[in-house]
């Protein structure tokens, strides 16, 4: 993982490596999903499973139903394991988003921007999934279908070699 810096609360990433203990997990998965609370439990299931009783960072989207879903499995363990980090990766630092900070500051304890800043706005969610699935230890996904943002994140994970499971496939 690379050093982070903070800039009016939001912290940036830079390529010098530095040293880390908890594991990184991150997630993806549709925008619209139907039978989301069995999920939640089910998320939780494996976040337990995964960091043994550990801390985590979690890195999330926050956009979607799954994102939502990840987020609320992610507060529940992090009631059980306080040294965990709920961090909201964000993809743009545009006007949306300077409106949306109050609010993300409430769900998450800290506020990330990769090294997109190069990125074109309309390919920014589609960087910031990769650079999030480059720094996981473990990815949680519910990918049904082979098209789509979800699908192209979970492939690229795959490319990857990143551990993974795949509820959806449950």
């Amino acid at each position: 993982m690379g050093n982070v810096s903070q800039h009016s609360g939001i912290a940036f990433f830079s390529a010098f490596p530095k040293e880390r203990t908890f594991l990184i997990i991150t997630f993806c998965g549709h925008a619209e999903i139907g039978n989301k609370e069995d999920l939640v439990g089910k998320v939780l299931s494996v976040i337990k499973k995964e960091a043994e009783e550990g801390p985590v960072d979690f890195y999330l989207g926050g956009y979607g139903d799954f994102d939502f879903i990840a987020l609320h499995a992610s507060k529940m363990y992090k009631k059980e394991s306080p040294l965990s980090k709920l961090n909201f990766v964000t993809p743009y630092l545009d006007e949306i988003y300077l409106k949306r900070r109050e609010i993300q500051l409430e769900e998450y304890d800290e506020i990330l921007y990769p090294e997109i800043e190069k990125t074109l706005p309309r390919y920014a969610i589609t960087a910031r999934n990769e650079w999030m699935m480059r720094k996981a230890d473990f990815v949680i996904a519910y990918v049904r279908y082979g098209f789509g943002g979800a699908a192209k994140t979970f492939a690229y994970a795959k490319k990857r070699k990143k551990p993974y499971i795949n509820l959806a496939e449950k």
